[in-house]
């Protein structure tokens, strides 16, 4: 599972295999998806690569989804999933901000 805050995005591969481990060819480019885009949205980047980007607390799944099958005509969809969390994110610093001066009042 990928661990995000609200602040940040992540960018992911997919990786197809055969049987043996082996990386294989696939026709076409995957289609990526959010189960759940409140928390994370995906945008496709590449033929086999996308940005997903945290919106806000929650877990969702990411979707890829492809044709295994190279024989013109035919499909054999594949789907391979990833979870995300997405949590808010902490503080890790701060300022101190100084109002406008004024007159010390008499005693």
């Amino acid at each position: 599972m990928a661990r995000l805050t609200n602040e940040q995005q992540v960018a992911i591969t997919v990786a197809p295999k055969t049987a043996t481990g082996k990386d294989a060819v696939i026709d076409g480019d995957v289609v990526f998806s959010s189960s759940d885009e409140a928390v994370a949205t995906v945008t496709s980047t590449g033929p086999l690569s996308a940005m997903v980007v945290a919106v806000a607390p929650g877990v969702c799944q990411i979707l890829a989804v492809f044709d295994a099958d190279l024989d013109v005509g035919e499909v054999r969809e594949i789907t391979a999933t990833g979870a995300v969390e997405v949590v808010g994110a902490e503080a890790e610093t701060a300022e101190i901000v100084f109002g406008t001066p004024e007159p010390i009042p008499a005693p």
